[in-house]
């Protein structure tokens, strides 16, 4: 009997992928586990592997599709062997107004009203970028249409199942200005890179970002590094007290001081977050990932910094389990490698805040008794959604960041 293959589920709020490349064609032989179709999620690209060996019977979606997960994608099975009813595995489809879903032979009757849709009145609207060009395409007006995706996102089947006629006869049911084609998000990349796209634009339009900028003073931070290096036997080879653990440390702490920067803002709806999970920005050769270190806060210097290397390390290599791309309270990006002071980092939504890290700085200043010594300085951007904090509070969250930092000591307990 033959095999389907379909979209897999790659995180918690993935409700569709896009197919952005066929690695096989139909009559293609192969072994369980193969490589056989590249596709993108709102957080990554990833290889869908064949189920079991045989040849490829039917590839149903094409290379541009976007398809919902678990939906059928193609069938795997010996040759010659019959592929099922694909149409089965389609959305049933949905009846627009002026349709009947009756047969020519059948007596025609009239329809009930549709039920009056309600306006979103408030707060962010979700959709992905596929549904809102849909709805521009359409004439549609996205704040009468109730999402189903991931923290109620609007999804294309959401949108071509949403009946015109349901909008309140008081209301427009336009949006009064479509945007331009040229304005799609991504239009003309592939996939990684229109997937980062799609995300980068969607947090802007959706948030209000603001960004502050400090220093942070760590000529002790990095003497007491030196000196646990030199009484700690074994060598630190994971990270243990590395730049980026030592400020991932001061950041859980932090945010156990300011709850209210832990949290998800999303669907109109700000969530305070229980739990602290940390998005480690991680470059690749085609783009950029955000593995999560999951419960942060609960985690020693020695684990944090051997958990933070290992999924870094997975995530170049493209084996890092796709479950921890998405979940994180907090998000931390660097750009010291590259020789930056201070930068803009983006929002990564529905996250309410992220750090931006930038390289140390080394400067001549006066100390205490009016003598020439030298410093040394850490930069860092925060930038915030404004709709839910303001300037003063995130102020003192990024202050307290910078006392854990220049107070190494309370980076042990």
């Amino acid at each position: 009997m033959a095999t389907e293959i379909v979209m897999p589920k790659l995180g918690l709020t993935m409700t569709e992928g896009l197919i952005n490349r066929w690695l096989v064609k139909e009559g293609d032989t192969v072994a369980a586990g193969d490589p056989v179709l590249e596709i993108s999620s709102e957080k990554l690209t990833s290889d869908v592997e064949a189920p079991t060996a045989g040849v490829i019977l039917k590839i149903v979606k094409g290379e541009g599709d976007t398809v919902p997960c678990k939906q059928v994608i193609a069938w795997v099975g010996q040759e010659g062997e019959t592929v099922p009813d694909t149409e089965s595995t389609e959305p049933e489809p949905v009846l627009t107004v002026g349709e009947s879903s009756s047969s020519p032979n059948e007596t025609e009757t009239v329809k009930a009203a549709p039920a009056a849709a309600v306006k979103h009145e408030s707060g962010r609207i979700f959709i992905t970028p596929l549904a809102r060009k849909i709805a521009e395409e359409r004439g549609l007006d996205i704040s009468y249409i109730k999402g189903t995706g991931g923290n109620g996102r609007i999804t294309r089947r959401d949108v071509e199942a949403f009946d015109p006629a349901s909008v309140p006869a008081a209301q427009p049911a336009a949006v009064q200005t479509a945007a331009p084609v040229s304005a799609v998000y991504g239009a003309g990349l592939t996939g990684m890179r229109k997937v980062i796209a799609e995300r980068m634009m969607n947090s802007l339009q959706t948030s209000a970002q603001l960004t502050l900028h400090r220093k942070a003073d760590v000529t002790f931070l990095m003497v007491f590094r030196k000196d646990i290096q030199s009484k700690v036997k074994e060598p630190l080879e994971n990270g243990e007290i590395g730049i980026t653990t030592l400020l991932t440390k001061a950041v859980t702490k932090a945010l156990q001081d300011h709850p209210e920067v832990n949290a998800w803002y999303a669907n109109g709806q700000y969530q305070v977050q229980s739990e602290i999970h940390i998005g480690i920005a991680t470059a690749l050769s085609d783009g950029l990932v955000v593995p999560v270190i999951r419960n942060a806060d609960k985690r020693t210097l020695s684990d944090l910094g051997r958990t933070i290397k290992e999924q870094a390390a997975q995530a170049r290599k493209g084996t890092l389990d796709a479950s921890l791309y998405s979940g994180s309270t907090f998000s931390i990006t660097s750009l010291g490698a590259q020789g930056i002071e201070y930068f803009t980092p983006i929002l990564n939504t529905p996250e309410v805040a992220i750090l931006g890290v930038g390289a140390i700085q080394k400067a001549l200043t006066l100390d205490e008794e009016g003598q020439v010594v030298e410093k040394q300085y850490l930069p860092l951007s925060l930038s915030i959604d404004h709709q839910v904090l303001d300037g003063a509070p995130a102020a003192e969250f990024l202050g307290t960041i910078v006392s854990y930092l220049e107070d190494a000591y309370s980076l042990m307990f």
